[in-house]
């Protein structure tokens, strides 16, 4: 049997994201293009068009209601999940690179990218649910530059008013997005920029991925540093397996590389480590080119990988006589 394969990208693709009731998949890419897919049988839901530029990040609301999408062509755009319209579209000086709903669904986080003379900027949004969700505010409801090296992801922690971030350094820190003030930090939670950062379902704890070849659990309240796992090749993404003992690992050697090097030395798959005893525990090969960016079903029974124009679906079922043993199902 094979992985099921989603074909609807001509580019690499950025980000993909599940809905909270993990019928849905959402899907961006370099194309300029956001798909929607059924996950049960990968078939193409619908497609939104729009964004002029590389479409960088999506996230969906819990009610799977509206989306939000960050763009190269400097756009943070709302949209209709099932209609497929886009309700309010907010324009910034630079690229959105990271895009977030809080819990609640009644706020979201964006990066705008330093450049061009301006400062990476957070700015949180109050996202009004009334009528069809087209009478937005202009205007942020807060607006900061972070201190020192500039943030290339964002999320919103457990904690009122307070959001964890992922910096081009490696650091990782926690911002009060009401004040700007910088709550804590550590410098050196990576040795190189972050690459990914996504929640445990109660938000008590994050994974992120780095250049530096590793990827690390944290407290979201303290910083700590719970887990460590490290690999031989650059992590482009991290995502923690619910209700499963699992966290996986993608990334492989740079594009620029990739032809010049074999599917085993380029390191293409998608890695499996134990999230508790901290060892590797299978790999599924599939990608001939580096893993960008990969989700798991909040249920924790499958994920899905994207790279370079290929969007692949599997099944994950752990093997009852041991808990440290693996088997993925590609159907």
């Amino acid at each position: 049997m094979r992985p099921i394969l989603l074909q609807g990208h001509e580019r690499s693709l950025t980000q993909i994201k599940y809905n909270r009731d993990g019928d849905l998949l959402f899907s961006c890419s370099k194309d300029h293009v956001i798909n929607v897919w059924y996950t049960h049988n990968g078939e193409r839901l619908g497609t939104y068009d729009g964004h002029n530029g590389t479409v960088w990040t999506v996230d969906v609301d819990s009610e799977s209601r509206f989306f939000v999408s960050g763009s190269a062509d400097n756009q943070l755009r709302l949209w209709n999940v099932a209609t497929g319209k886009c309700l309010y579209t907010w324009e910034f000086p630079t690229a959105v690179k990271r895009v977030a709903f809080s819990e609640d669904d009644k706020q979201v986080v964006c990066i705008t990218e330093q450049r061009m003379g301006y400062q990476c900027t957070i700015r949180v949004f109050n996202i009004s649910r009334n009528g069809d969700g087209s009478k937005q505010s202009k205007e942020p409801a807060h607006i900061f530059n972070p201190i020192g090296s500039k943030a290339t992801v964002c999320a919103f922690t457990s904690q009122p008013s307070i959001i964890f971030t992922g910096h081009e350094s490696g650091k990782v820190a926690l911002f009060n997005f009401k004040t700007g003030e910088e709550v804590d930090s550590n410098e050196r939670a990576h040795s190189d920029v972050v690459t990914d950062l996504q929640m445990s379902p109660d938000k008590t704890y994050c994974i992120t991925s780095s250049k530096d070849k590793s990827a690390r659990i944290h407290d979201t309240k303290t910083l700590d540093v719970i887990k460590t796992f490290t690999t031989e090749t650059p992590l482009n993404s991290a995502a923690i397996a619910p209700n499963k003992p699992y966290v996986l690992l993608g990334g492989g050697q740079e594009a620029m590389s990739v032809t010049t090097t074999s599917l085993r030395q380029g390191k293409f798959e998608t890695r499996f480590w134990h999230k508790v005893f901290e060892e590797e525990v299978g790999r599924v090969k599939g990608h001939f080119g580096p893993i960008n960016t990969i989700a798991v079903h909040p249920k924790g029974n499958s994920y899905a990988s994207g790279g370079r124009m290929v969007l692949y679906e599997y099944i994950i079922s752990m093997n009852r006589t041991s808990k440290r043993s693996l088997t993925v199902i590609c159907r």
